[in-house]
């Protein structure tokens, strides 16, 4: 009798403990990302690097930190799946859940013409994604390519924002928010603590991750696309969030469609590159196209800003509608 007892007891003591630690994780992730982009921008300001050209790249890059830490230690432990699970349910809960609460307490207004030229880049890179992905396996080869294109779409980050007008409405966005009279040794500081934070965080996630996982009987790729790409979205969120409400409504979608590029290129891309693997079923069944999907419905949103200027509350709902209902039916199908 002890010994029945004692099983399903021992069990869940190692599930709630795996849980702290996915939550000790999440915390030292948003914090890390908060501190790692805060440190990192103002160092750049310090440098001379214009506000947009910031936010295009070193904000954008910063803020998928956390996706990209949890990636390399998911595919350095052999877990690849974690990674790509990852990279594919945050894209999703970028647009889905960030976007859609977002528009559901304010509508988001469209007004940005760098912000249109983003658009098409990132509906590249989703394509590209899946076109690498049609055999089945994801190899050094592609994880290369995908690098590549990271390093291409920098450089074209790079000129865009250079190029851009400067009564853009997002210029004024990132000036706003760029941190301004840092000291440049404080500013360095907080770059590492938050790099260490995100080592940290990553660690104790993945950690919690696969242990859920195993005890679940749930593969990583699941784990991957509800409770780390939710987990890992907090900091577009929370930047987000804090951009729509201020106003600053092409910090707050271009923050949501820069990550969105990096995830594809340098999660996927860093996994592959390290640990070659074949793809789950289900990532080619269901996950890839559900983030293709919210993808094409975002492209169609944003784009046409000369007839269309807002997200409404109402499409927001319907995203975020979307969101849970993708969430719910995984979940249902892993029970």
């Amino acid at each position: 009798m002890r010994l029945r007892l004692a099983r399903p007891l021992t069990d869940f003591i190692n599930m709630l403990g795996n849980i702290l630690l996915i939550v000790a994780g999440l915390v030292l992730l948003v914090w890390g990302a908060d501190r790692f982009v805060h440190g990192a921008a103002a160092t750049a300001r310090n440098l001379g690097v214009a506000p947009l050209l910031i936010g295009l790249t070193i904000v954008a890059f910063a803020t998928s930190a956390p996706e990209i830490v949890v990636s390399v230690n998911a595919a350095l432990r052999g877990d690849p799946d974690l990674a790509i699970g990852n990279a594919i349910g945050s894209n999703i809960a970028n647009i889905g859940l960030v976007l859609g609460c977002i528009a559901l307490i304010k509508p988001i207004q469209l007004t940005s013409a760098t912000l249109r030229r983003e658009m098409p880049a990132l509906l590249a890179v989703s394509l590209l994604t899946v076109s690498l992905f049609l055999d089945s396996y994801l190899s050094r080869v592609d994880g290369l390519v995908l690098l590549t294109g990271l390093i291409i779409v920098m450089v074209w980050l790079t000129r865009l924002g250079l190029r851009s007008s400067a009564n853009d409405p997002m210029m004024a966005d990132y000036e706003a928010e760029i941190p301004r009279n840092v000291d440049t040794k404080i500013a360095i500081f907080w770059l590492i603590a938050g790099l260490v934070m995100l080592l940290g965080g990553a660690e104790l996630l993945v950690d919690g991750a696969i242990e859920i996982a195993r005890q679940l009987g749930v593969s990583d790729v699941v784990i991957g696309v509800t409770v780390v790409a939710i987990g890992t979205s907090l900091p577009e969120l929370t930047v987000s969030l804090v951009s729509a409400l201020k106003g600053e409504y092409g910090l707050a979608i271009g923050n949501i469609v820069g990550s969105n590029i990096f995830n594809l290129l340098a999660v996927i891309g860093v996994a592959a590159a390290i640990h070659p693997t074949a793809l789950a079923p289900s990532v080619l069944s269901l996950h890839i196209f559900v983030m293709v999907a919210f993808t094409l419905v975002l492209f169609s949103m944003t784009y046409d800003q000369v007839s269309k200027n807002s997200i409404s509350r109402l499409e927001g709902a319907a995203l975020f509608a979307a969101f849970v209902g993708y969430i719910s039916y995984v979940s249902i199908q892993n029970v």
